[in-house]
């Protein structure tokens, strides 16, 4: 078990020591506001390190005012990747269209963030590792609540007594299937399955992305700048999810090869990168979708008690607007009134975002030659597009102001 920043002099009340489960980037910004108001944070991560690279992620709409509020909006800005140009490729490699990402994804250019996954994580961990204590090489083994605080024990052999918990970790929350039990109640899959990796810029590619497709197959290239290297991305059409290549990266290269065996364009070199990457992640697109995101004085939340997926591109921005909201309903109420709040609250913000799912996001990959042709026809349409409208579901939620924040 590592620990690092421990707490510094924050004044905290009785009644308002909490974990926190999970130190991607719900846990994060949820400790960043919570000691705001005064309480004493543990956060805890099984990994032994942040999570540093992955994928770059989208800040938009909302969350852009959370960014902004925790004060580290400034650093993220210059951490801005500067995607110019998406490039979408037919079955035989032929240019369908190049156009703006924004056309796409409705950002707005000049206020939507895409940035690093790790650059936003730093930035977080940098605003709170003085005042919150982080316990990584280590996850909470059991809970057991009582009207008095929740005990918990640790892999690693500790044990405390918090007044909350809250599950930050992830779509397949250990956190809420001890409350909750199995995440098959609440998955949601959307029919494909993904990998991201890491390979070398074998194309010259610069700030931009090059999607290739065929029915139920894509395959992707995407440039953050000028580097040697690129992340590569495959996604296919799987009518069930391929639940014994979970956990087992060879079962998950088998089938990646299987799949995408007989592809044309680049694929066969990106197959061979695959085989030699030491950075695959490899899951089911899916929801998660749950008819309440708590239980006694245990509270979810980011892709743990509504993961919208990639196919929404907005699940970083989900988990910092719902760390926000949770936190803030909670800086002068119990838990119980809290929660509510925090649900009442928050609830149609995310169902209105994890709802683009059917407003374009899946259409990106269709699955058959016909579905394949009209998206082809709506995206050399949208190339004639100047400015997109930005998606009225990235900023539907007004922030509250709790407290003095």
């Amino acid at each position: 078990m590592t620990r690092t920043g421990r707490p510094t002099g924050t004044l905290t009340t009785p009644g308002r020591k909490v974990l926190i489960s999970g130190a991607g980037i719900a846990g994060p910004a949820l400790a960043f506001w919570l000691n705001r108001y005064g309480f004493e944070v543990t956060v805890v991560e099984k990994a032994g390190t942040l999570r540093s690279g992955g994928y770059p992620i989208d800040v938009r709409g909302t969350a852009l005012d959370v960014v902004e509020k925790m004060g580290i909006l400034p650093r993220l800005r210059d951490a801005h990747i500067d995607l110019r140009r998406l490039t979408f490729l037919d079955g035989d490699g032929s240019e369908v269209t190049s156009l703006h990402p924004h056309a796409v994804t409705g950002g707005v250019a000049g206020r939507d963030l895409e940035i690093g996954r790790g650059d936003l994580t730093d930035a977080m961990y940098m605003a709170v590792r003085d005042d919150v204590e982080f316990l990584f090489n280590d996850s909470i083994d059991t809970l057991d609540q009582s009207e008095h605080g929740v005990d918990v024990t640790f892999r690693g052999g500790g044990s405390g007594t918090f007044d909350m918990v809250f599950g930050a970790d992830g779509m397949h929350s250990r956190t809420r299937e001890m409350l909750f039990g199995p995440e098959e109640q609440f998955h949601r899959y959307l029919g494909y399955c993904f990998a991201v990796f890491t390979m070398r810029n074998t194309l010259g590619l610069s700030h931009e992305t090059v999607m290739w497709n065929t029915p139920g197959m894509a395959a992707a290239v995407y440039a953050v700048g000028d580097d040697d290297e690129v992340h590569a991305f495959l996604n296919f059409a799987q009518p069930e999810p391929p639940f014994d290549a979970f956990g087992d990266p060879e079962a998950q290269r088998d089938l990646l090869a299987k799949v995408f065996g007989d592809a044309g364009w680049e694929v066969p070199g990106i197959l061979t990168a695959l085989h030699d990457a030491d950075d695959v992640f490899f899951d089911a697109v899916g929801q998660i979708r749950m008819p309440r995101w708590s239980s006694g004085r245990v509270a979810l939340l980011g892709d743990a008690a509504y993961a919208p997926s990639f196919l929404t591109g907005q699940g970083t921005s989900l988990a910092l607007v719902g760390a926000y909201m949770l936190a803030g309903s909670l800086a002068d109420r119990d838990h119980a009134a809290g929660f509510g709040a925090y649900e009442h609250d928050t609830r149609d913000f995310v169902t209105l975002n994890q709802n683009l799912v059917g407003q374009g996001g899946a259409t990106l990959f269709p699955t058959t030659a016909r579905a394949l042709e009209q998206r082809n026809d709506r995206l050399r349409s949208l190339s004639a597009m100047p400015s997109p409208e930005p998606r009225p579901a990235h900023s539907a939620l007004t922030l509250p102001a709790f407290g003095d924040h």
